[in-house]
């Protein structure tokens, strides 16, 4: 299920006129994408070092080598970027789990039931979701708890999801 890059931060606008970018980080460590090496584009065409950065909040103000000036930060807005999987150290907790790792496991009720499919994982401040995608229909979040999904196996491509008690009335309440 694993796939071979990992995305660890995106891009966003330029920040002064020496070449800075402000970049959203998606890992635990907000500083974490600059361990890794160069960072690779979605295709694979672009390489970007990381020459300097610091935290400002929820952002990373960074500097890429070769990266001088407001016109070539500008260009950079929107990039994501990625390393390699087998760059990252393998997981020492049996409850911690990539969110790459994740995403396309199929969904499960406590009973069996298939619920949908993984199709992220995102965390808005409260805490990380899992927002599940059924065949029909629209996508629904559930918290990324020990008590809503008691079960990940990444051998056979699954979670166990239990859903609140109002789930099947809510969905009644839609479809109506």
């Amino acid at each position: 299920m694993a796939q071979d890059r990992i995305l660890m931060a995106r891009i966003g606008a330029a920040h002064g006129i020496r070449g800075e970018v402000l970049v959203k980080p998606f890992g635990d460590d907000p500083l974490s994408f600059t361990d890794y090496g160069p960072l690779e584009t979605a295709d694979g065409k672009r390489r970007l070092t990381v020459y300097a950065a610091r935290v400002q909040k929820n952002m990373v103000i960074t500097r890429f080598e070769g990266i001088d000036d407001r016109n070539a930060a500008e260009a950079l807005n929107g990039l994501d970027l990625y390393i390699p999987r087998d760059a990252l150290p393998e997981l020492e907790e049996d409850d911690d789990f990539y969110h790459a790792d994740l995403l396309g496991l199929r969904a499960h009720s406590l009973d069996g039931e298939e619920l949908g499919k993984i199709v992220a994982v995102p965390d808005f401040g409260a805490g990380t979701l899992l927002e599940i995608r059924p065949g029909i229909g629209t996508s629904f979040f559930v918290p990324f708890t020990h008590d809503a999904v008691p079960e990940v196996d990444l051998t056979d491509g699954k979670v166990t999801v239990v859903l609140p008690p109002d789930y099947e009335d809510e969905e009644r309440d839609e479809e109506a």
